[in-house]
């Protein structure tokens, strides 16, 4: 305080202080330090600060991945994030460096990477493979242990995410173990017919949502096709079509019941749950459905109970209630005559997206995938036992636990707001002063003798009135923005010297939340970001995230934890320091989306999805082998999604360049330089270059910028056709 004191006591006079008014600038400071004291005191407190000791546990600890990411993901020694694609059967030499990933994907070509453009999905389907052996393992650990006389049977919802390659994996890892799909609509069950017909003969394909004769008479195709297909009831009226249906196509169904439970998940994603939920039926309605059956002589047909708690259950407790409910009708339902044969006990096993194993909150769980099978086979024995009703395979279809872990999202942070907090030699105290309204003069005054009397509170009171009159002397044109600017600068300095903290700056990132981190705008769910390096440095700057879009809700501002900002680092050129591999670039990961966000993602100022590889663990130099890679959307792709058309679109803008140009314009070239360029921007992702790998060079090519002199030549080289630069652009 005594420097901050210096500060303001030395730089302006008071009422009576008649030589500085005067300009005597020979006035001893009231205390003994100087300027130049103050702003070394303040850089040596911030070198100190860079200088601490940092290692990678910290950075674990700080960014709760032992919590969250055990056990696919931790730092290594190097400071980067590393994958363990088998979990804790992973061994030392199978782990992967996911920076070397994004290398040598992002790399150019000439270098040996893949050329291809942030942002980026990186798919593990060693993870996937292990999410589902391990959720088969748990079920059968528990099955054992309590004598439970039937067995486990899952299907995977294909609503969590629908990539091709996503589905076909999960049928192939599935097939020893009879595992199945769910669908929910007329296109996920053409999808899950043909994946099926490739895996295991015993797998369920358990058919939800509403649905209308076209649905129904697929899913009795689907029966025909000897695929083992149910048809869950959504609605009491869709018993009539089943019925009629299955008569005409001379298909004896599967049918399966949805049970609204009176259990209900009080959370966000309990909203389907309880009798007011939005799919299955009343009691009231079951009953009907049985007397319906019966009369049609399709009672047998009826075999299967669901039921849907919510996503994201947050307690074993709430669990077993649930499930316990549900048996008790499943009993029921025997007693009645229907040839019952499973339990689909729906969704609803959570993830820990925060790590902090709390069952109060959407972010979290407060059980694992042992004490999740362990709850559901006892609530079900238990009441099966005392009903003496023989016990029912287990079905779950728990998406989100199987699919999330496996998909990474890698981003950029291109830019970041510079700091605020200016030097004290930076600022023209005396200049300030002119043209200060006397209450603006009185605010100043009052810092001074707050500053004397060590009041650091009553300093930023003060600081912040004076920044505010300043503010309206603006607005009302009595106050130049060069003096307003000087005014930010010394509320902005008498902060830092005080130890407030710093204002969270925006770092800019490559991105668009509304494509890739959906769920974030529209429902408020947080996933985990974490710088994926640089994870051995302290960081020491606090920011949130800003994308791509224009639009106000494009930034992230909440974080794991309650955070309202995240711990990050300075951009390489901003602060010395290591780059971690990365050639001076920050790249951040989000993790555990890969439930939902692909799904849900639209086309917001038409940026389009990541680029998508496939990376398998690999026993070459660096352990991982990428299996798959598909460049993002381009801007071609996504302006196609609009239902516009960019061939004409190009043809258009070639014509009128022709006709700006003039006809006789192209004999040097220049208007097949023009016409390459177009057709490259309708070919290029709708993301930012990133400038380091993009020098933007002009060489002889009439004002149009490339990335290098090879692009350019490549350009010219391109330019011998209409219809070739064309097919080049799309080739």
């Amino acid at each position: 305080m005594p420097a901050l004191a210096c500060c303001v006591d030395a730089a302006v006079a008071r009422p009576g202080y008649a030589a500085f008014i005067a300009g005597d600038s020979s006035l001893t400071a009231a205390v003994p330090f100087s300027f130049s004291t103050i702003t070394t005191t303040v850089t040596a407190a911030s070198s100190n600060s860079n200088s601490t000791h940092w290692s990678p546990a910290q950075s674990s600890d700080l960014y709760r991945i032992h919590g969250w990411g055990a056990p696919y993901f931790s730092v290594g020694n190097s400071g980067n994030i590393t994958l363990r694609p088998y979990g804790t059967d992973t061994m030392a030499h199978q782990e992967i460096d996911l920076l070397k990933i994004v290398k040598k994907v992002s790399d150019p070509k000439s270098v040996g990477g893949l050329g291809l453009q942030l942002p980026l999905i990186v798919r593990l389907p060693d993870v996937l493979k292990n999410r589902l052996e391990s959720l088969q393992s748990a079920f059968e650990l528990a099955i054992r242990a309590q004598g439970y006389e039937s067995h486990y049977q899952g299907v995977y919802p294909v609503k969590c995410n629908q990539d091709k390659f996503v589905v076909e994996d999960i049928v192939k890892f599935g097939a020893p173990f009879r595992f199945g799909l769910e669908a929910g609509s007329k296109p996920e069950l053409l999808l899950a017919m043909s994946c099926l017909c490739k895996g295991n003969a015993e797998a369920l394909l358990v058919c939800n949502g509403f649905k209308d004769a076209e649905y129904i008479s697929l899913a009795l195709l689907a029966r025909k096709l000897a695929l083992n297909t149910v048809i869950v009831l959504e609605q009491e009226e869709e018993v009539n079509l089943v019925i009629d249906l299955s008569k005409k196509l001379s298909v004896r169904p599967v049918i399966g019941v949805r049970a609204k439970l009176r259990t209900k998940h009080s959370g966000h994603f309990g909203s389907t749950s309880g009798e007011k939920g939005k799919f299955g039926l009343t009691t009231t309605q079951i009953l009907r459905v049985v007397k319906m059956l019966h009369n049609s002589g399709m009672l047998d047909c009826l075999q299967l109970l669901h039921f849907h708690i919510g996503s994201q259950i947050p307690t074993t407790a709430l669990l077993q209630d649930g499930v316990g409910e549900a048996a008790q009708i499943y009993s029921e339902l025997v007693r009645l005559g229907a040839d019952m044969k499973v339990i689909d006990i729906g969704g609803g096993l959570g993830i820990d997206y925060d790590g902090s194993k709390s069952g109060n909150s959407d972010l979290s769980v407060s059980y694992g995938l042992e004490e999740y099978a362990s709850a559901v086979v006892n609530a079900i024995r238990f009441v099966c036992d005392r009903k003496s009703v023989k016990h029912p395979t287990i079905c779950s279809e728990s998406g989100r636990a199987i699919v999330s872990h496996h998909s990474i999202l890698i981003f950029e942070a291109m830019s970041a707001t510079a700091p605020t907090n200016p030097a004290m030699n930076q600022i023209n105290l005396p200049f300030i002063m002119e043209g200060l309204s006397e209450d603006a003069r009185a605010d100043y005054w009052n810092l001074s003798d707050a500053a004397i009397r060590h009041e650091n509170e009553t300093c930023l009171f003060y600081a912040d009135q004076l920044k505010q009159r300043c503010v309206e002397q603006f607005k009302e044109g009595t106050l130049g923005i060069e003096q307003l600017a000087a005014v930010d600068g010394l509320c902005d300095f008498v902060s830092k010297v005080i130890g407030a903290s710093e204002p969270a700056r925006t770092y800019h990132v490559n991105l668009s939340i509304f494509t890739s981190i959906p769920d974030f705008w529209s429902i408020g769910q947080i996933f985990p970001i974490v710088p994926i390096h640089r994870l051995d440095e302290k960081p020491e700057v606090r920011g949130i995230l800003s994308d791509l879009t224009c639009d106000s809700d494009g930034k992230i501002d909440k974080f794991i934890g309650g955070e309202t900002s995240l711990p990050l680092h300075e951009l390489e050129g901003n602060v010395s320091g290591s780059s971690g591999g990365a050639n001076g670039r920050y790249y951040l990961g989000m993790f555990l989306g890969g439930a939902y966000e692909e799904a849900l993602g639209g086309v917001h100022n038409l940026f389009g999805g990541p680029s998508i590889v496939r990376v398998s663990q690999s026993d070459g130099p660096y352990s991982f082998a990428v299996t798959r890679a598909m460049p993002g959307p381009s801007c071609g792709d996504v302006l196609r999604v609009m239902q516009h058309e960019p061939e004409l679109m190009f043809e258009t803008l070639k014509h009128r360049a022709e006709e700006f140009f003039g006809q006789d314009h192209g004999n040097d070239g220049s208007n097949a330089t023009l016409a390459s360029s177009l057709a490259r921007s309708f070919q290029n992702m709708p993301y930012l270059e990133a400038v380091s790998s993009c020098s933007l060079t002009a060489m002889n090519n009439n004002g149009f910028y490339y990335c290098n002199e090879e692009d350019y030549n490549d350009v010219v080289e391109s330019g011998a056709g209409e219809d070739e630069q064309w097919s080049y652009c799309y080739a």
